[in-house]
């Protein structure tokens, strides 16, 4: 959800139409919680994305769940510390990171999301990883503002992991 909603908030900062639509309710506790993003140079007709041109999944139910909906030469970011399957779509790419392995090493399993999103951003051009950094400072509550600086390290990470 965090990594959804910091997508957004960067994309908007960023001077890009946004719609940020998170799916609350029983996923949450441990199933397909998951937000749907647009990010437009032009008006969004429509929050709902049927057919993503980019997905990121962190874990295997929401691999089950989402691959097969990844729009025709989209891209696929897959969480590989903990999805070990396989798509067998050959009509897309994928980006494969341990991001959960990484983010332990980091010190912090929590931040394996911005890990993803780094890598995401160094596989495709959307967001100014700065800009994305920006934006969490006013994201992330005063009071956990000691988040902010293992977040930006997770960022970089991810960026330098998918540069290689």
């Amino acid at each position: 959800m965090f990594m959804g909603k910091a997508v957004s908030y960067t994309a908007m900062n960023e001077g890009k139409f946004v719609t940020w639509m998170p799916s609350y309710g029983a996923e949450v506790r441990g199933g397909t919680a998951h937000s749907m993003v647009i990010v437009s140079d032009s008006s969004i007709a429509s929050p709902v994305v049927r057919q993503p041109s980019i997905c990121v999944v962190m874990n295997k139910p929401s691999f089950d769940k989402f691959e097969g909906k990844v729009k025709e030469k989209g891209l696929l970011v897959i969480n590989s510390s903990l999805v070990e399957s396989q798509t067998k779509r050959k009509d897309i790419d994928v980006l494969k990171v341990p991001a959960t392995d990484m983010a332990f090493k980091l010190g912090n399993p929590r931040v394996s999301n911005m890990i993803i999103l780094g890598a995401l951003l160094a596989a495709k051009d959307l967001l100014n990883p700065e800009s994305l950094v920006e934006s969490l400072a006013e994201l992330i509550p005063k009071s956990r503002k000691d988040l902010l600086s293992i977040n930006k390290e997770a960022i970089s990470q991810g960026y330098e992991y998918c540069s290689r």
